[in-house]
């Protein structure tokens, strides 16, 4: 019972990871299209606090939860789909940790632009497109650690 608890706790952790990211990401993306800088310095504000209040917890916990329910399996790190999901979490994590800094440099500046009813600066123009092209990968990895959970057991495969 406790390891289908967990399980259904890390799989729900991993649907707030991807549906905060994704939406997050539509959202900043849509705002900085517009053009309107006190649009995106209240959407960057927001990207920053849906980071921490569910991004945040749900990163933390995917590693944990998914470390603990290979132990309760039995399973060892070395098994194939586990190492390789492994490596892309840290992909994903390694793309991860410079867009939060981005995020919150993009959210200070657009503020002070807000504040000033000036234009954004070409520096932050750089730092959305690293935040996109960093996003890219991260999701792609997180995309293919969800396939490697669902495909780990195929009934009838070699």
């Amino acid at each position: 019972m406790f390891y289908l608890t967990l399980k259904t706790l890390h799989i729900l952790s991993m649907v707030l990871l991807f549906g905060t990211g994704l939406g997050s990401a539509f959202y900043k993306w849509m705002a900085d299209r517009s053009g309107n800088v006190a649009h995106i310095a209240v959407t960057n504000r927001h990207v920053v606090l849906a980071d921490w209040i569910f991004t945040t917890p749900s990163v933390l916990f995917q590693p944990i939860s998914g470390l603990a329910m290979v132990y309760l399996a039995g399973y060892s790190l070395s098994t194939g789909w586990i190492a390789i999901s492994l490596g892309l979490f840290c992909i994903a994590g390694a793309c991860w940790l410079p867009v939060v800094w981005l995020q919150i440099r993009m959210r200070q500046i657009s503020a002070a632009a807000a504040a000033e009813q000036t234009a954004l600066p070409e520096i932050y123009w750089r730092m959305a497109r690293c935040w996109f092209w960093l996003g890219l990968p991260a999701f792609t990895a997180m995309v293919l650690v969800v396939a490697l959970m669902v495909f780990k057991h195929i009934p009838g495969a070699a």
